[in-house]
């Protein structure tokens, strides 16, 4: 037996990360040395367009999220893609570092890039943190916090008479009255176990 939701015990916040011309929502983010310049490692799924704009630049911001978050940031950078809209339309940003990051966060990491390392599902980026600022001292959001207030701060809604299918990681709605057997969430990559049925 493999409980994948163990994962979800694991003690990590959440963030915006965001980069030239995108940005997702990402929690596997750590400070891997804690020297003057200190190391920042953060998580992308080689699937996220941002994973991409990644791989053609040369610094990354983390915005860091606290638990009273508007909702809809969390909606406008964890269940779409820049390449079908821009993410940063609607929402209050400030640019530092020629890098834009969230004002509605708790404060910011600007890093440069200055390693990265494959697998087979993500790449690490490694940066090493060049600005940052604290905006404020409220609660900042652990992944946990959030995968158990996820309804409340998504409000997910579904059309009315069809049955659909919500990824718990991620918030991804296929409609149908069964999940295919071999399905994927086609934005985070998590099996067909990791969906809940709403009607």
């Amino acid at each position: 037996m493999k409980n994948k939701k163990i994962t979800r015990k694991i003690s990590q916040g959440m963030y915006v990360l965001t980069t030239y011309d995108g940005g997702c929502i990402v929690d596997a983010v750590s400070q891997i040395s804690s020297s003057d310049e200190p190391l920042i490692s953060v998580a992308v799924m080689k699937n996220n367009y941002t994973n991409e704009l990644l791989k053609k630049s040369d610094k990354f911001a983390l915005s860091v999220i606290g638990e009273n978050v508007d909702g809809n940031l969390i909606k406008t950078f964890g269940m779409n893609s820049m390449r079908d809209i821009n993410k940063f339309e609607n929402v209050d940003t400030s640019i530092v570092e020629e890098i834009r990051i969230i004002n509605d966060s708790l404060g910011y990491m600007i890093c440069e890039i200055v390693d990265s390392i494959e697998n087979d599902t993500h790449t690490v980026f490694i940066g090493k943190l060049i600005e940052a600022d604290v905006f404020s001292d409220s609660k900042p959001m652990t992944y946990q916090y959030y995968q158990e207030n996820k309804d409340e701060l998504l409000k997910v809604k579904t059309s009315l008479g069809k049955t659909a299918w919500v990824c718990t990681v991620c918030g991804y709605i296929y409609y149908g009255e069964e999940l295919p057997e071999d399905f994927k969430c086609p934005k985070c990559g998590v099996d067909r176990t990791l969906f809940e049925k709403k009607n």
